[in-house]
């Protein structure tokens, strides 16, 4: 786990160097960091929010603590998706050149969310699946003895 997090860093950290010597390139830096404050400013006023917001709906609505984890994750990403994607899903109507945007992105973005969705289902599956299988063969090896003979009792 330790390496992990090291190599996590380790990309981190070049990523962010490649983003800095993408920055000494650019010929309006003002338009950049105006648009970079704007970044997050929109998260820290609206996407930080709405996630503490879902969390709150999540726990107060009544999911179960397995099941929370990956609709959060679920949620997170979707939203994510969206938030990149409102670009070219708001764009007003045609463009002077049909090459310039010539996807169907309302489609691809609802593909994308029904990819989010029935993966988020399979890994609540899965661990449902698990956590069905741990309780039977737990209860299998308590409730019976083996061999018949008398066992000593579990220290807890």
């Amino acid at each position: 786990m330790k390496l992990l997090r090291a190599l996590a860093g380790v990309t981190g950290l070049a990523l962010m160097g490649v983003g800095a010597s993408l920055l000494l390139n650019v010929r309006e830096l003002t338009g950049v960091l105006v648009w970079l404050g704007g970044a997050v400013a929109l998260h820290d006023a609206l996407i930080a929010p709405l996630v503490l917001l879902a969390g709150l709906a999540l726990v107060r609505g009544g999911v179960r603590g397995g099941v929370r984890g990956p609709v959060r994750g679920a949620l997170t990403v979707a939203g994510a998706l969206t938030v990149i994607a409102l670009p070219v899903l708001l764009r007003p109507g045609p463009t002077a050149n049909s090459s310039v945007l010539p996807l169907d992105y309302w489609r691809n973005w609802l593909l994308a969310m029904v990819a989010v969705a029935v993966v988020t289902a399979l890994v609540v599956a899965v661990r449902e699946y698990a956590v069905s299988c741990g309780r039977t063969s737990r209860s299998r090896k308590t409730s019976m003895p083996s061999s018949g003979a008398r066992t000593a009792p579990r220290k807890r």
